[in-house]
């Protein structure tokens, strides 16, 4: 992406994470970012592009941050889940939570561009959540598995704080899933840990 477009995109991110989409024109969005409409169309190619690659971008940072937050081999399985949810929940992420979820909303409601937003949505997080499953012991089909629940669980409870701001309530709730997935594993005889999601 060139630095102009880069410019626009970041700006864009900052604004609507702070404002929302909801019945924001692409001439009022210009107008805030000090540009024009057509300066918005020639680097996205329309309104509908320009969301597309604000949701695209906000996932591509979040996916960087799984390399920074690997689990400490050394770490127990729910001191890594815990860790985690520490990074994933922290208030300073909760803009572009909100910006996520209300992109996915109206993806779900059929715009036109509905697949191209929800392409990737779940599949991003898929194989990274899966692969740090898989280092910690997991065998494949099981991290997975446990990668696609830990990423609704996780996104659940991100609404539901979002939501409500039950940050205790949604901490315990977080804090039952993870004892939960620990007793299940060790049922299952598996040492490895559950991986984390997003």
């Amino acid at each position: 992406m060139e630095g102009r477009q880069q410019e626009l995109l970041d700006a864009a991110i900052d604004y609507v994470a702070a404002h929302g989409l909801t019945d924001l024109s692409l001439r009022r969005l210009a107008a805030e970012l000090g540009t024009s409409h057509r300066m918005l169309i020639h680097h996205f190619g329309s309104k509908q592009g320009l969301w597309v690659a604000i949701v695209r971008e906000v996932e591509r940072r979040q996916l960087a941050l799984i390399g920074d937050i690997m689990p400490d081999p050394s770490a127990s399985l729910g001191d890594a889940m815990r860790a985690w949810w520490r990074h994933i929940s922290d208030r300073s992420l909760w803009p572009n939570e909100r910006l996520f979820f209300e992109v996915y909303g109206q993806a779900l409601q059929d715009r036109p561009y509905t697949a191209e937003l929800l392409d990737g949505i779940v599949d991003s997080w898929l194989e990274p959540a899966a692969a740090i499953g898989e280092s910690m012991g997991l065998p494949r089909a099981t991290a997975v598995a446990s990668a696609r629940l830990g990423i609704a669980v996780t996104r659940g409870l991100l609404l539901d704080l979002l939501a409500t701001g039950d940050r205790a309530g949604v901490d315990a709730a977080m804090e039952h899933w993870i004892e939960l997935n620990l007793g299940h594993l060790e049922r299952l005889g598996l040492a490895g840990a559950a991986p984390p999601a997003g």
